[in-house]
Parts: structure tokens; sequence; C-alpha cells
């Protein structure tokens, strides 16, 4: 938000009801919540209309504000920045009978040290200090990077240098120059020989429709607003192969004179698709723990690289040290709660508290006009929250006296309260940074990268989160409740942390809510891309893992070579016919758990993942018969990668091509 520091005033522009109209509208929403039986929220003070915001942070409305709008829209949602404030309000109220969490203090951390903890945030540890790990390991993942994240590792490598040259620690200190000097390639070859650096594509010939957006500028920065969804949404593919930071960098110009050209036009929220990849898509959980930590590396130093590439400022916060509670369901770590729960239930991913108030909004049915955004009555939101943490793991409270608009203020209550929030200390402020990348393909590309980085429970919560509100909007005909609204009302749940210190003026409250909401709407509308895991760090994991291969090898050469051969010798005599060696073409996919233990599969250009998967089912018999699609999937396993679950659209010829020393193992996913 650092940019608001030259703006000397906000405005926010919408539709104007008339005094009048406002005065019926004011009342219907009281008597809609009397009818409902909850306690009426008080007016905001920051209505959704016309406002200059001074200095001070006092608004006052204003005849003619000094605003230009850049894009026509002629209206936006009344109600939904409406939703914001009255979610702001009940949000303060029903924490005055909440008690305050109690925050260690802790030092700040300068930049070199923020620079140290980026560096081992980005398994590079082993640069500087006394480290277990190989440094070898960290040459081979640097020899993998693109030129941007090159860049950017380069320059955190400068400022721990000279911050530790300034302490005087005892640490050896690499010569910047000695560690990239395997970057001077200009080109990177991908494991399929594809480049790694940046092609001209007709997507960077001509800057998609996401350079628009319905704004309006605060000083002289734009501020976008959350676009109406009645207006016919375009459609673009969002590249996987290419660095997003490489891409950032040529499109940079032609973004800026589109955005000239563009101006005054009609714009919507696009609608991206990810293009069909022969060597399948690859999603959070797909990939063997091993690999999935070298994904995370991967992407904080693209997510930096990009940030870095946009000018847009990205400062990673430490953990802050809370004193928090180790057991009970509500301001207890998502982590401890799913220790005690997994007790319980073996294999749950979310909270089990929170599938119980997921559970019992869906039973009291997603039609109910202003779901989410009426609240319970506060004293019985408090009572209940005192009954479950007292009787809900011995399974005796009554879920029958939890009405449904109590069961989604809890739910909102759960996610608040948590002691670090649900997008993490570390990346909140990298979130709400998203809404200053240039356009909506860039700020999906760090979502992308953030979701990736978050940690597995948040991550996973988040996930089961994104879906229930995508239900509740798909009943946005009977319940009211549109993206829009729906985001209005959780972006308050989601970002304003109390651990961080966000309280804030009315001012950076205003500049809040259109920014979260539009994050929110975003994480919302492309939730089932976001968990899909960039081609290029997939590649760059195969290389990774190919050039670790070639230098293990390499000290043990003859000794292998002996071995190998003594193997050989005695094998050779006790093959067994279904294990001679498999023709060119053909493939061996093994199903240890089936009945159809092994079978040769010829590869042809049309074959997918899928194919092979139902001619093992096809064989099955007796009880092992009532397997059934999604129950077993097949694993591309060793080779450039450890292991990953294959998206049945997956072509095995170009698959086996990309990775030929692979084994094809057909299993069930881990719990």
């Amino acid at each position: 938000m650092s940019w608001l520091s030259s703006s000397q005033g906000v405005v926010l522009t919408a539709y104007h009801a008339s005094s009048k109209d406002q005065a019926v509208g004011d009342q219907a929403v009281g008597d809609s919540h009397a009818k409902q039986g909850e306690e009426p929220a008080s007016s905001s003070s920051c209505r959704y209309g016309q406002y200059a915001m001074n200095q001070e942070g006092t608004p006052k409305a204003t005849e003619q504000p000094p605003f230009r709008r850049l894009n026509s829209q002629d209206s936006l949602d009344e109600m939904s920045m409406e939703d914001y404030w009255t979610e702001l309000e009940n949000i303060k109220k029903s924490s005055e009978n909440r008690q305050a969490q109690e925050v260690v203090v802790v030092k700040v951390p300068d930049e070199g040290e923020l620079e140290e903890e980026w560096l081992k945030e980005a398994g590079l540890s082993n640069l500087f200090g006394e480290s277990t790990e190989d440094p070898q390991e960290s040459m081979v993942f640097l020899s993998t990077l693109t030129r941007t994240q090159a860049a950017a590792v380069q320059r955190r490598v400068e400022t721990v240098s000279q911050t530790l040259r300034k302490k005087n620690k005892q640490y050896h200190i690499p010569d910047v120059r000695d560690i990239f000097a395997q970057q001077a390639e200009p080109k990177e070859k991908a494991p399929d020989g594809s480049e790694v650096l940046p092609l001209r594509t007709n997507e960077n010939k001509e800057q998609e429709k996401d350079d628009q957006a319905s704004c309006v500028l605060v000083g002289d920065k734009q501020l976008i607003l959350p676009v109406p969804e009645d207006v016919p949404p375009s459609v673009t593919d969002i590249n996987l192969e290419v660095s997003f930071a490489e891409q950032a960098i040529s499109q940079k110009d032609s973004a800026k004179d589109k955005m000239q050209r563009n101006r005054g036009n009609d714009a919507s929220l696009p609608s991206f698709r990810l293009p069909k990849d022969k060597t399948g898509t690859t999603k959070v959980g797909d990939l063997a723990p091993q690999d999935m930590k070298k994904v995370c590396y991967l992407a904080l130093i693209e997510l930096t690289a990009l940030y870095e590439v946009l000018g847009v400022e990205l400062k990673q916060q430490k953990a802050v040290k809370i004193k928090t509670r180790d057991s009970g369901l509500f301001g207890v770590p998502l982590t401890i709660l799913l220790e005690q729960d997994q007790r319980r239930v073996p294999g749950t991913r979310t909270p089990l508290i929170f599938q119980k108030l997921v559970s019992r909004i869906e039973e009291g049915g997603l039609e109910t006009e202003g779901l989410l955004r009426i609240p319970g009555a506060a004293i019985r939101i408090k009572n209940l929250c005192q009954e479950l943490e007292a009787k809900f793991y011995e399974g005796t409270f009554n879920w029958e006296t939890v009405k449904q608009h109590d069961a989604a203020s809890l739910l909102k209550l759960f996610i608040r309260e948590l002691p670090q929030p649900l997008l993490s200390v570390e990346y909140l402020k990298a979130f709400q940074a998203v809404q200053n990348l240039p356009t909506k393909k860039q700020q999906l590309q760090a979502l992308n990268l953030l979701v990736i980085l978050l940690p597995e429970a948040n991550r996973d919560t988040l996930k089961a989160l994104l879906e229930f509100l995508q239900r509740v909007i798909d009943k946005k005909e009977q319940n009211k409740m549109t993206v829009m609204n729906v985001a209005m009302v959780m972006a308050p749940n989601l970002f304003m942390c109390h651990t961080l210190g966000l309280k804030s003026g009315e001012q950076r409250e205003f500049v809040m809510a259109a920014g979260t909401a539009n994050i929110m709407h975003l994480l919302i509308k492309y939730q089932k891309l976001l968990w899909t895991i960039p081609k290029f760090i997939v590649n760059q994991v195969r290389k990774q893992n190919a050039e670790s291969h070639k230098k293990d090898k390499k000290p043990m050469k003859k000794l292998l070579k002996k071995m190998a051969y003594d193997r050989e010798k005695y094998e050779k005599q006790e093959k067994n016919t279904n294990d001679a060696d498999v023709p060119q073409g053909v493939i061996r996919v093994q199903a240890p758990h089936l009945s159809k233990v092994s079978m040769a599969i010829q590869l042809t250009e049309e074959l997918k993942a899928s194919d092979v998967l139902a001619r093992f089912l096809s064989q099955e018999s007796g009880v092992a018969h009532t397997l059934k699609k999604g129950e077993v999937f097949l694993y591309e396993i060793g080779g450039n990668i450890g292991e990953r679950c294959l998206d049945e659209d997956a072509y095995m010829q170009d698959l086996h091509q990309l990775n030929p020393n692979a084994e094809w193992v057909i299993k069930s996913k881990p719990a």
C-alpha cells in the first residue's frame, strides 16, 4: 500500500441511490434481519457511495470528486461494498467479546536478515554459514534457473554478502560471480528439449484483454474495482511452459500500449483456461514430497522474480511469535488442530470443526437469502463457541440448536481467529500486493505461485473453503449472493490479521476493501487453475533430478559397472518370460494391487493414461471389480522425476519420450 503515501485523497465512485431510495433500502435490510431473528447490523460509517477521504481519515461527501474514470462502468453492485463495511462492523463487534491473543513482540529484522531468510526458504541456505547440505546440490539447482530467477537470487546473495561483511561473520562468503558463472549461457533447455527462456508467441505479440479493468484513480495510481458479471468474459489461454517472469518482460511494452488503446472500452473479468498439455497437467498433490519441496523453492524464486520485473515490492513477513493454545477449536493453530483430528479420523486433511460447520450450513440449504452476509446474534455466537469448546470432541454437542446463520458466523470466526492467518503470516502481504500487478493474467500467475507456497494444512483448508464458497455462489439466483457479494464478505475474514496489527483508518480500510475483495474474487473464480503446478517448474525439477543423477554416478562409475555386470549375469538366468526385455515402442505397466499385476502396453500417438487404466480395470473380477475410475491412478516413477500421479489425459508416447527411464505403476493415492 506504500503507493498511497503520495495521494491526497481517495475517491470511491458508484451508483448513487436517492435519499428516498436509500431510506427504503435501509428499512428493507432492517426488516430482513428482523424476520431472521438476528441482530441487525449497524450502519457502517463507510457507505458504498461517493466520498473523499481527507488526510485525517474522516469521510465527507463531495459534490465534484477529483477522480478520472478509466473504462466505462455505468454501475457496480451497490450492496457489494456495503457488504464489506457491514462485515467489518460485525468483526469489530465480535472481537469485543473475544479474548485477545498475546503477541510476543520480536525485533524487526534488517534487510540482510530478511534476504538471508529468503535464501533459506528458497533452499539455498548452504551458500552461507554452516550447513549439513551438499553445496553441490545448490549448484545443480542454480544451473536450472531462468535469467530472471537467477537475477532475483543474485540480488539477495549480494545483499547478504554485504551484510555479513559489515557484521564480520566468520562465514565463507562466496563471490557472486563464481556462484552464477554457469548462468552465462543465454538459453536453457528443458528435459523435453524446449527452451526455458521466453518465446515470442501469439499471446506475447498481442496482449490479451485481461489488461482491461474497471478503475478509479487514487492519487496517481489506478485502483481496480470488482467488475460486473453480466459482461460476457473473454477467453485467454494461460502459458505454463514459459517462466511467468520471462513472459512479463516480453509483454511489458505491449501491455502499456494496449492499456492506452483500450481505455474507455467495456471490460470484464477474463475467462482463463489451461491449454492441453500432451504430457499431462500436474496438480498440487501429484508429486512426491522430495519433488514438491523443490517446486516450492522454485515457486518462491519465480514469484520474487515476477514481482521485481513488474516493479512491485515483495517483502516476506517473518512469522510472529504468538502464545497459542495447544488444544481446543477456536484460536488453535491449524497444524495442532489437524494432529488432534487425525488421531480421531486418520487421513483427514481439514479440521473436523471446519468440516462440520460447512456441513451444517449446507444442511440448511444454500438457497437461503443473505447466506454468509447476515450475521448470527453476537451473544448467541459467544455462547455457542464456549459450548463447542466443551462438547465438540465429546460428541455431546447438540447441532440442532445451531441456526444456519449462526453456523456461517462460526465458520468466519474460526477462520478469523486462527493464530496465523489462513493465507500465512509469511505470504499475507504478498497476497495483498497481488492487486498492484498490472494485468489480471499476472495477478492469476502470482496467486498460482502463492497457493503453491502455502503450508500444506493452509492450502488444503483454503481449497475446501473456496469450493464451499463456489457452491454458495452457484445458488446466487436464490440466495442473492454473487461472487462479488461473497468476495466482499469473506475478504476481511481472510486478510485482516490481528497478529500483524493491521488496524487502520478509513482511508486504508477503503483500499483494503477494493483490493482484497478483488483478490478474493480471483481466488474464488480461478480456484480450479490455482492448484496447477506450472510445467516450466516441473521441467526445472526434472532437470535438477537428471543432473543430480549424473553427478551421483561419476564417483562410483567403476564400482557400479562391476555390480551391474554381476547382477545381469545372474538375473538373465532367472528371468521370467513375463519380464523379458520390452521391445522398443512398448512399456511395461505394473499393478501390484490388482489381479493383473503386469501388462505390456504398445505405445501409440493416441494412447492416454486413462486408456491404460481402462485396460487393467476391464480385466478385474470378483471383489477387485468394484474398483472405480478415480480410485486408482497411473504413476510415473523414477527417471527424471521422483513420483508423479498422471493426468488421465496425458499421452503416454510423449511422456515416455520425456522420461524414457521411468517405471509405470498403477496404485491408489496416499491418504
